[in-house]
């Protein structure tokens, strides 16, 4: 066994690592035998005398001795391991782990970054020094959980290399050039297992990793493991498990996912991961109750469009609500999300009244925020909350309000001014210093709107027909007409709907923990409308008008419910109990 250990001056992401290195988002063990496994069922290994395996960010090495124990009985082949971290202790540990369980293994470990290994060896250069060779090898098995490192961590200027390196775009995550890395390092017949994230699955950032995947793998497995909670950090992962190109497979990749649900069980299993064995609610031994769903990977929708579990009664489901679509929310008019001040201490108060009297500012709006929320219509919060809002449209155009005619609020703002200039970004956009950064369209606070939260269990959407600004906590949508008034009415009732829950989970395969959705532009928009000249429609609009009209009395639930079962019939199907 050779054991190499290469020093690297560069240490990028060293204090990164050194939080890993403390168990932060090891693999469990579990979780490392499970991708091994199912990388031997998918690896070619009959008659191999010789098989590379590659672990980009190493670790402890639970991945590679979980592998190696999965390999131990299924070939008598060489095998020799290389590894890459940043984390010199690490290193250590999994060179002293993995030769003593496996004493007969080959070892080459470095400490450094498998990326700049991975460009090299993606553009043919020489790689001096890295596995005493002068050539960028390709391996036979690959088994990674790269570190997960946001633009924000690794630097922007790192971040801007990468992305062009890899063709990424969005807020670059160092775990997305790590799986495009791999997939210049996989031999055209090699098999890879690798632990991500599944947010790139399921987010417009991510369409040109899911594009860039398909391209350079044939993915052969997918598990969107959900909210199992595998992992001590708050990461809801997947495994994907691909094949070289050379090997490309016929068919779509099989698709699992697992989410915890309330409902009754029809099996048990000791753990998640063995739950997945099953199909339908299963219980584990710790008494939570998952859903497992079987299907495949559904990509067929373009680039920007997420990756669902398809299967045919699903795809059936889809097809009857699409039949009975008229519109999408999207094609009524823009998602926006509500406005960003970058300074909310300045410009948002709740106590406008009694801290300034007299000589509260004139500019001030009332502002809708999540602590308004509400179903059909917002709830009234404790705390009532208005925002200094100094912008108007004047000949079409938005622009900040000359604040020299209106002295008290211009007296506020420059007690605030040093804090205000602070915003540099602000002024280096050719902006005046007292404005807010994401003002949105101030003409249009003044129309009837849809207002939604982002992220909840249950659907809250209400309409504002006060003229409220919205906050960056919540989403809104206005008309492109001022006329289509009813639009919105009816939107308000499918998007709170069962109907519409049932429709995010067929078409977005996609929670957060305990069940909640998020309710984002890119989601929201593609919920559909039926016919609004149709006279269930008609019927649906007049409903939702009552229940706001209500305001929130006792009787409003069962109105609710009523409606709900309009909204089931206008898209053709029968009413289904949802699973939160």
């Amino acid at each position: 066994m050779h054991q190499i250990i290469i020093q690297d001056t560069t240490q990028r992401y060293q204090s990164v690592e050194a939080k890993k290195a403390h168990g932060a988002t090891y693999t469990p063990d579990n979780l490392a035998r499970f991708v091994a496994e199912r990388i031997v069922e998918n690896a070619e290994l009959e008659g191999r005398e010789l098989i590379t395996i590659l672990d980009p960010a190493i670790g402890d090495g639970a991945l590679v001795l979980a592998l190696l124990d999965a390999l131990k009985h299924k070939t008598g082949a060489l095998l020799s391991i290389r590894g890459f971290d940043t984390n010199v202790s690490a290193l250590d540990e999994s060179a002293r782990r993995i030769r003593a369980a496996h004493p007969k293994a080959q070892l080459e470990l470095m400490r450094g970054d498998f990326l700049d290994f991975a460009l090299k060896a993606g553009t043919n250069r020489a790689v001096p020094s890295l596995f005493s060779c002068s050539e960028a090898k390709v391996f036979d098995l690959i088994i990674a959980n790269p570190p997960y490192v946001r633009t924000q961590i690794m630097g922007a200027e790192r971040a801007q290399q990468l992305a062009s390196a890899f063709g990424l775009t969005g807020c670059v995550d160092l775990y997305q050039a790590f799986l495009l890395g791999m997939a210049q390092v996989l031999s055209p017949n090699g098999t890879a297992g690798i632990i991500v994230s599944n947010r790139f699955m399921t987010t417009k950032g991510g369409g040109a990793l899911r594009s860039a995947l398909l391209e350079r793998f044939d993915l052969r497995q997918i598990w969107d493991l959900g909210d199992t909670k595998l992992f001590s950090a708050a990461v809801l992962p997947a495994v994907l498990v691909a094949r070289g190109r050379a090997s490309a497979s016929a068919g779509a990749a099989r698709f699992t996912s697992i989410y915890e649900v309330k409902d009754e069980p029809e099996a048990q299993a000791s753990d998640p991961l063995e739950a997945l064995r099953y199909t339908g609610v299963v219980v584990v031994a710790d008494g939570r109750r998952f859903r497992v769903r079987h299907g495949t990977l559904d990509s067929s929708s373009g680039v920007g469009n997420v990756w669902r579990l398809a299967s045919e009664s699903g795809d059936e489901w889809l097809a009857m609500v699409d039949r009975q679509t008229w519109k999408r929310f999207g094609e009524i008019g823009k998602i926006r999300v509500g406005v960003k001040t970058c300074a909310d201490k300045v410009f948002i108060r709740h106590d406008w009244d009694s801290a300034f009297g007299a000589e509260k500012p004139e500019l001030l709006r009332p502002l809708t925020t999540h602590h308004a929320a509400g179903r059909f219509r917002a709830s009234t919060p404790k705390k009532g909350r208005a925002i200094l809002y100094p912008h108007e449209v004047v000949q079409g155009k938005r622009q900040a309000i000359p604040i020299e005619n209106f002295p008290k609020s211009r007296a506020y703002l420059e007690k605030h001014r040093l804090a205000l200039e602070g915003r540099s970004y602000v002024m280096e956009a050719g902006r005046s210093w007292y404005e807010i950064w994401v003002p949105q369209d101030p003409q249009a606070w003044s129309a009837p709107k849809l207002v939604f939260r982002d992220i909840c269990e249950r659907p809250t959407f209400w309409i504002d027909l006060d003229g409220t600004v919205v906050n960056g906590d919540c989403y809104w949508l206005a008309t492109s007409r001022e006329d289509d008034t009813d639009l919105l009415w009816l939107a308000c009732a499918v998007a709170n709907s069962t109907f519409a829950e049932s429709f995010y989970d067929h078409r977005f395969n996609n929670k957060l923990y305990a069940g909640r959705r998020r309710f984002i532009t890119q989601y929201v928009e593609q919920f559909p409308l039926p016919d609004p000249s149709l006279p269930l429609s008609q019927e649906i609009i007049t409903r939702a008008k009552a229940i706001y009209k209500a305001n929130h009395a006792p009787e409003v639930k069962e109105m609710e419910r009523d409606l709900d079962e309009l909204i089931w019939r206008a898209f053709g199907l029968g009413i289904e109990e949802v699973r939160r």
